[in-house]
């Protein structure tokens, strides 16, 4: 492994240890040469995923990327980073075992939203605004009464009937 510091181009692990629930290995690493320290991690890949946009471009999966999306829609949101990890893991692990290598950008936002709509309604709907291009209020509102989601997130049926 190549210090991220100096470039060297050999690296020596100090401590290694499972994490994400087992599904990969963190290492501690030191550089000899700047002496440096670093984490690295390492987990299972079944295929190599390609990326399908909506254009026809075809890219890299790039796990971090959709760790990041989903981060960023919940972020100030009361949610262990823990159950996030869970959730992406979860979902890597949906495409790589669905036996196809390409797999469209509609599918990877699909399951997203699948699995945010189990985990924080308003993470959810946040993400919904970027994936189905939200650009008025009406757009927002218009998609909460689609999903029958009422004012505080929850679904209409859960919540006491409105009135109107």
């Amino acid at each position: 492994m190549r210090c991220p510091f100096c470039s060297h181009d050999d690296t020596q692990v100090k401590d290694s240890r499972p994490a994400e629930d087992g599904s990969a290995i963190r290492r501690r690493r030191q550089c000899p040469s700047c002496a440096a320290r670093f984490t690295t991690f390492e987990r299972v890949q079944l295929r190599e995923l390609t990326v399908v946009k909506k254009g026809g471009r075809r890219t890299p999966f790039d796990r971090n990327k959709l760790e990041r999306s989903v981060q960023l829609a919940a972020q100030k949101r009361n949610i262990d980073p823990e159950r996030i990890e869970q959730m992406v893991s979860g979902i890597v692990r949906r495409l790589e075992s669905s036996g196809d290598p390409d797999v469209t950008s509609d599918k990877i936002g699909e399951l997203v939203m699948d699995a945010l709509k189990n985990l924080d309604s308003v993470a959810y709907v946040r993400y919904a605004s970027v994936y189905r291009d939200f650009r008025e209020v009406g757009d927002f509102s218009q998609f909460i009464s689609g999903e029958k989601l009422g004012p505080k997130g929850r679904k209409a049926a859960d919540q006491a009937p409105n009135e109107e």
